[in-house]
C-alpha cells in the first residue's frame, strides 16, 4: 500500500472511528481486502472485527454487502455508522415494504456504503436482482461459523451464500469473519465459501481481561440477585435456556429493584428493538436473553455476562462471554451449572437428523467437560480453539480457589497405552471401558478384551478415567482427530511420556451432584425432603428449634405450627434480622412474623452479633409478581366461597396443584376458611378425629398422616384438614 493511501486510511480511522492507530492485525486485514483478495479473519469478540470491513467499505467505491444472522447487531452497527455520517442500511424482516423500497433505491443510487443483509433475505430473488444491478465493492460474511454443522449456531442459509454470489455474475472478494472457530470449523468455512486461497488472519483467543467462573446451580436466583446488587450500576447480560425463563428472570430482577428487560425471538420486533436501545442507552442495567437467539449487541462496557443455564456449546459460551469487557476493562463471566440443563438440551436435540444430533451431542459433552473440570478455565477454552497455553492463567475460579490434586503419572501411561493399543481410532467412552475391563458387545467385537491393557484400570471408576482423559488432552498428551472430534490420538508428547514417564499432578473434577436448577424455585418443603441441598448454620438451627419448642409449649401448640423445619433452616442460612427479611422466608409471611417473629428475630440478631456474621440483608429476594397475583386470586375466590374445582379450572391447575398453592398461602401465615368446602366432604365427627390427630402429632408430615389415618381418609381430605387446622390454631 502506498504511503499516501495508508495516510488516508489512518485519517478516516481517526475521523470516523476516533482511533489514532490500528489494533493487532487490523491494518494487514484491511490491506488484503483493498487488494481484492479473499480474506479469512478469526478474531475474538471485542478485538475489532467489525472495523476490518467497515473501514474499507467507507474508502472503496460502491457498497459493501455484510451478511449477518443477527438482526440486533445489524441495527446496532447501522445506528453507530449513521451517527458518524456513514450511510449504512439493512434489509431484513423488520422493515416495511416502503422502507425496503427506499433502501433499494439508495443502494442503486450509490448512496449506501454498507448494506447489511440477513442470510434469509439474501436468498430472495428480488434481493439477488438488487445485488446484480448495484455496484458492490466486496462481501463480508460475519458470524461465518454458522456455515459449519460443527459450529455452535449452524444456519442452512449460510450454505447457499457461495452459490448466490456466483450467480451475481461478478467477481467479488469475500472476507469471512468469526470469533469462534475450532480447527474443524475453520476448514468447513473455507471449503463452503470456496476460499482455500484466502489470506488467513488468526488472533489469539485469549481475552486476558475476562474472569471465568462456574458455580453450582443451587439457590441460583438468590446468588443472581446478590451478584448483580454487588455490581450495582454496571451493565450486564444474562443468558437463559428458554423464552419462559427469560421472562421469569427479567421479572424477578425488576421486582428486586434491578432495571432489566427481556430479549428473545418471541417478542415483537419493535419490542426487541426498544429493549435493545434501552440497554445501549443505559436506561436499564441488565438484558436477559435466550442463548439460542443470541443478542449480538455491540456494547463495549458490559461488565458481566451470566449464563443462568448451560449453553449448547463452548463456541456459543465463548462468543457470549466475549460480549463482556469489550473495551479491555473489567469483564466477569459466570455460569450456573447443573447437569439437568445438559439433559434438557439433549431432549431438544432428539428430533434432529442423526448427523446433526451426533454433532450436538459432542458439543454438549465438551460443555460438560469444561464445566466439571478443575483445570484452568482459560487453558481449556484456548485448547478447544486449537491454541496452547503452557501455564495456568491465575484469573479464573479454578486457579484462584484451592483444588484437590492427585499424582497421575502411572495412570497417564495406562491412558495413552489404551489409545495406542486400540489403534488410535476410538473415543474416550470406549477407552474407559477397555481400561476398566468392561466386556460389552462393542469392546468384544473389536477384540479389545484380549489387549494387554484390558482391565488395567479396573480399580478406578468411570468418572476418574473420564476426568483424566479430559485433562491430559488439555495438557497435550492426546489430541482430538480433526475429521472426527469424538476420536482421540496420542501426540508425540504422549508417546514419549509412555517410555519416559515423570511425575505429573492432576486435579479432581468438581462435584456438582447437588446442583439442581429448580432448588431455588421451591416455595416450601412440605414433604420435608432430607436430600434437598442445605447450607444452614447448624448451631443456629438448633437454637431456633429450641426456641420454637419453648414458644409452642407456652402457646400449647405443636412446634410445627409455629414454623416448619425448612423455614428454620432457611433462617439459619440467610440470618434475617428484620421483619421484612423474616417475612420473605419460605413458609413464614407477614402474619406469622407479627404473631411469632419477635423472639426469633432477637435470637438471630444476637447470634449474628456474637459470631460476627456478615448477612445477606442487602440482597433480600422479593416475591415474583405473577405468584403474588395467583395468591391474591385464590384468597379472593376462597373468601367468596367458590368451589375449589372451579378455582383450579380457572387457573388451569390440577386439584393437587391448587391444594399445594393453598398450603403455601396457609404456611405463610394467611388464614383461610375452607369450611364451606370441607363440610361437604367430612361430617363433624370425622373432622374432629383428624383435628385431634394434628393437635397431638409430632409432625405435620402428610406421609405420616396418611400412614396413621389413610385407611379412613383420602390424602386430599387430610391435606384440606391440615390447612383448616393450621389456619385456626396458628393465625
Amino acid at each position: 500500500m502506498l504511503t499516501e493511501e495508508l495516510s488516508q486510511l489512518k485519517e478516516t480511522l481517526k475521523e470516523v472511528f476516533g482511533y489514532g492507530s490500528f489494533r493487532g492485525t487490523q491494518e494487514e486485514i484491511i490491506q488484503s481486502i483493498l487488494a481484492g483478495r479473499n480474506t479469512f479473519v478469526i478474531m475474538p469478540t471485542g478485538a475489532g472485527k467489525s472495523l476490518c470491513y467497515q473501514l474499507p467499505a467507507i474508502v472503496m467505491p460502491g457498497a459493501a454487502v455484510v451478511i449477518s444472522p443477527l438482526i440486533a447487531l445489524m441495527k446496532n452497527q447501522v445506528d453507530q455508522l449513521n451517527a458518524v455520517g456513514i450511510n449504512a442500511q439493512f434489509l431484513n424482516s423488520t422493515l416495511s415494504k416502503a422502507e425496503i423500497t427506499k433502501v433499494k433505491r439508495d443502494v442503486l443510487n450509490g448512496q449506501v456504503r454498507l448494506l447489511y443483509v440477513a442470510p434469509e433475505s439474501l436468498t430472495k430473488e428480488e434481493n439477488v436482482e438488487l445485488l446484480r444491478k448495484a455496484n458492490i465493492s466486496f462481501v463480508a460474511v460475519d458470524e461465518a461459523h454458522c456455515i459449519s454443522e460443527w459450529g455452535h449456531d449452524f444456519r442452512p442459509e449460510y450454505r447457499k451464500i457461495r452459490g448466490i454470489l456466483e450467480n451475481l455474475g461478478k467477481h467479488l472478494p469475500i472476507i469471512a469473519l468469526t470469533a469462534t472457530a475450532t480447527p474443524k470449523v475453520q476448514v468447513d468455512i473455507q471449503k463452503n465459501l470456496d476460499m482455500d486461497d484466502a489470506e488467513l488472519f488468526k488472533t489469539s483467543f485469549n481475552r486476558q481481561n475476562l474472569y471465568y467462573e462456574v458455580r453450582p446451580k443451587v439457590d441460583a436466583k438468590k446468588q443472581l440477585i446478590k451478584y448483580i446488587k454487588n455490581h450495582k450500576g454496571k451493565s450486564g447480560i444474562i443468558y437463559c435456556l428458554s423464552r419462559k425463563k427469560v421472562e421469569e428472570i427479567a421479572e424477578l430482577l425488576n421486582v428486586n429493584d434491578i432495571k432489566a428487560l427481556p430479549y428473545h425471538a418471541g417478542l415483537d420486533a419493535s419490542v426487541r428493538m426498544a429493549n435493545q436501545d434501552a440497554f445501549l442507552n443505559e436506561e436499564v442495567d441488565v438484558v436477559v436473553a435466550t442463548i439460542a437467539f443470541g443478542m449480538g449487541i455491540d456494547k463495549p462496557d458490559v461488565r458481566f455476562v451470566i449464563h443462568y443455564d448451560a449453553p449448547k456449546s463452548l463456541e456459543g459460551y465463548y462468543q457470549e462471554t466475549g460480549r463482556s469487557g469489550r473495551d479491555g476493562l473489567e469483564g466477569n463471566c459466570v455460569m450456573f451449572y447443573s447437569y439437568n440443563d445438559i439433559l434438557k438440551l439433549e431432549k431438544f436435540n432428539k428430533d434432529k437428523p442423526v448427523t446433526e444430533r451426533d454433532n450436538a451431542k459432542h458439543l454438549l459433552q465438551e460443555m460438560v467437560a469444561y464445566a466439571e473440570s478443575s483445570v484452568c478455565r482459560r487453558r481449556q477454552l484456548l485448547h478447544y480453539f486449537g491454541e496452547q497455553l503452557d501455564h495456568d492463567c491465575g484469573f479464573c475460579d479454578n486457579c484462584l480457589k484451592p483444588r484437590e490434586k492427585f499424582e497421575a503419572q502411572d495412570d497417564i501411561v495406562l491412558a495413552v497405552q489404551a489409545v495406542s493399543q486400540t489403534d488410535q481410532r476410538f473415543g474416550v467412552a470406549h477407552l474407559v471401558d477397555v481400561l476398566r475391563g468392561v466386556k460389552n458387545d462393542y469392546v468384544m467385537s473389536y477384540g479389545h478384551d484380549r489387549l494387554k491393557i484390558f482391565g488395567a484400570g479396573a480399580e478406578k471408576d468411570v468418572a476418574y478415567w473420564t476426568s483424566l482423559y479430559r485433562q491430559i488432552t488439555v495438557y497435550n498428551f492426546l489430541e482430538k482427530d480433526v475429521d472426527n472430534l469424538g476420536i482421540v490420538r496420542a501426540t508425540a508428547k504422549g508417546l514419549h511420556f509412555v517410555d519416559n514417564a515423570y511425575p505429573v499432578t492432576l486435579t479432581k473434577d468438581h462435584d456438582y451432584s447437588n446442583a439442581d436448577e429448580e432448588s431455588d424455585d421451591d416455595d416450601s418443603d412440605l414433604n420435608n425432603n432430607p436430600s434437598a441441598p442445605r447450607a444452614a448454620d447448624e448451631a443456629l438451627f438448633e437454637l431456633l428449634k429450641a426456641l420454637r419448642k419453648k414458644v409452642a409449649k407456652e402457646r400449647n401448640l405443636p412446634p410445627y405450627v409455629i414454623f416448619q423445619d425448612p423455614s428454620l433452616e432457611e433462617m439459619a442460612t440467610t440470618y434475617p434480622t428484620t421483619k421484612e427479611e423474616l417475612a420473605q422466608i419460605n413458609g413464614v409471611g407477614a402474619g406469622k412474623v407479627a404473631k411469632f417473629g419477635k423472639p426469633f428475630l432477637e435470637l438471630i440478631a444476637k447470634y449474628v452479633a456474637e459470631n460476627d456474621i456478615e448477612t445477606d440483608s442487602d440482597v433480600l429476594i422479593k416475591s415474583m409478581a405473577n405468584k403474588s397475583k395467583t395468591k391474591i386470586f385464590i384468597i379472593q375466590q376462597i373468601d367468596r366461597k367458590i368451589n375449589l374445582d372451579e378455582i383450579a379450572e380457572s387457573k388451569d391447575l390440577t386439584m393437587t396443584d391448587l391444594i399445594e398453592e393453598i398450603e403455601h398461602i396457609c404456611y405463610s401465615g394467611t388464614r383461610l376458611n375452607l369450611d364451606y368446602y370441607i363440610d361437604q366432604m367430612l361430617d363433624e365427627d370425622r373432622q374432629a378425629e383428624v383435628w385431634d390427630y394434628f393437635l397431638t402429632a409430632e409432625t405435620d408430615s402428610m406421609k405420616v398422616a396418611v400412614s396413621e389415618l389413610g385407611d379412613e381418609y383420602t390424602e386430599e381430605e387430610l391435606r384440606l384438614m391440615r390447612i383448616k387446622f393450621l389456619s385456626e390454631v396458628a393465625n
